[in-house]
C-alpha cells in the first residue's frame, strides 16, 4: 500500500495562526471568523457542512482538491433540506475556496470544511424566517482514522438515526450527535470505530463513513434506503471496483451476520479515506487483514488522489499556477 504524506500536529499548530476563512462575504484571518453564541446554528444544530480533502504531491508541487465541485452541489442540496438559500453556485464556491487556498499557501495536505449555517441571531425552534450565511476554511490535516494497518469495529448500540427524523442524505451539524454517541462508546469501549445499524438492525455505515463488504467477490454495500450518506468516495470506489478492477458491485441492504462473515469490510469517506477494518466485536474479518479487493481499491485511490493515475485527474482540482 501507498505510503500516505501527512502534516504533523506541530506543523498544524504552527499554521493555523495564519490561515484565512472566507466569513460574511469576505476573506478574513480565521482567528477572527466568529459568531455570537445567540446563532440559531450554535444553539439548535441548524447547520450543514461537507468535508472535502485536498492532497499535496511534491513532485509536481501542486495541491489537488478531490471533488471540488460535487461536494459544493451536495452542500447546497442539504441547505435545502434545512431551508436555507446558497447565495453562491458550486461554481462560484468552488473558486472562492481556491482563492482561500492559494492565499493559505499550504505545501501539506489540507482539509477544508464549508459550512451553511443559520446565522440569525434568535431563540426559538423552527426553520423558516431565518438567515443563512456561509463559512468556509481549511487546515492542515492528516489521517482520521487507520488507512494502513486496519481497524477494529463494534456495531454500537446506538441505532442510526433515521430519515423520517433527521434526514441521512443531508450532512446536518446536529445530526452527528447520532456518530458522536456510537464512535465515542466503540472508543471507551476499547474499539476504533463504530459500525451503526438501522431501526430494522440493517447495516447503516460507520460513525462518519461509508461501509462496504466483499463476499464471493463481488463488492456489497448499504443501499441509500437504509440512511445512508450518499457518498461521494463510497460512488468513485464503486465505479473503480466495476469499471478497472471488473468486480461485480452490488446496493442492498446487509443484515448484521453478513459483518461477521464477510471476507473483506473496509470504510470509506472523505474524512476516513479508505480504511480495512480486520475485526468487528472482537470477530477477526477474513485473514485479519486487508483483503485482495481492499488492497487494490487503497492502492488506486491513494495514487488517484495524488494526482499519480492519470485515468483520474478528473476528479481534481488544481490550486496552483
Amino acid at each position: 500500500m501507498l505510503k500516505q504524506e501527512t502534516s504533523t500536529p506541530a506543523a498544524t499548530e504552527a499554521r493555523t495562526s495564519e490561515l484565512w476563512a472566507f466569513f460574511r462575504g469576505q476573506l478574513v484571518p480565521l482567528a477572527d471568523a466568529r459568531v455570537s453564541v445567540m446563532t440559531h446554528a450554535f444553539n439548535y444544530g441548524t447547520a450543514v457542512f461537507e468535508g472535502i480533502r485536498a492532497y499535496w504531491n511534491a513532485d509536481e508541487q501542486q495541491l489537488f482538491v478531490l471533488d471540488l465541485l460535487p461536494h459544493f452541489e451536495r452542500l447546497k442540496t442539504s441547505a435545502r433540506t434545512l431551508m436555507m438559500d446558497v447565495p453562491y453556485s458550486a461554481e462560484q464556491l468552488a473558486d472562492l475556496t481556491l482563492e482561500l487556498l492559494r492565499r493559505d499557501g499550504l505545501r501539506e495536505d489540507v482539509y477544508i470544511r464549508p459550512i451553511v449555517y443559520k446565522s440569525s441571531e434568535v431563540i426559538g425552534v423552527r426553520l423558516h424566517n431565518l438567515d443563512a450565511d456561509v463559512v468556509i476554511f481549511g487546515i492542515p490535516f492528516g489521517q482520521y482514522i487507520d488507512t494502513e494497518g486496519g481497524i477494529r469495529a463494534q456495531v454500537s448500540t446506538w441505532r442510526r438515526t433515521d430519515d423520517n427524523a433527521i434526514p441521512a442524505r443531508g450532512k446536518i451539524t446536529g445530526a452527528y450527535v447520532n456518530s458522536a454517541l456510537a464512535k465515542s462508546e466503540a472508543q471507551l469501549n476499547g474499539y476504533d470505530e463504530a459500525i451503526v445499524l438501522t431501526q430494522e438492525g440493517h447495516v447503516s455505515e460507520g460513525s462518519a463513513e461509508n461501509l462496504f463488504i466483499v463476499k464471493h467477490g463481488k463488492l456489497i454495500t448499504p443501499a441509500v434506503t437504509d440512511n445512508i450518506l450518499e457518498g461521494i468516495t463510497r460512488r468513485r470506489l464503486m465505479h473503480v471496483a466495476r469499471e478497472r478492477l471488473e468486480v461485480p458491485t452490488e446496493e442492498r441492504s446487509i443484515d448484521r451476520t453478513e459483518l461477521y462473515t464477510a471476507d473483506e469490510v473496509f470504510l470509506c469517506g472523505t474524512g476516513a479515506q479508505l480504511s480495512p477494518v480486520v475485526e468487528i466485536d472482537r470477530r477477526r474479518i477474513g485473514t485479519g487483514r486487508a483483503g485482495p479487493i481492499t488492497r487494490q481499491l487503497h492502492e488506486i485511490y491513494f495514487g488517484a488522489v495524488r494526482g499519480r493515475e492519470e485515468a483520474y485527474r478528473d476528479w481534481l482540482t488544481p490550486v496552483y499556477g
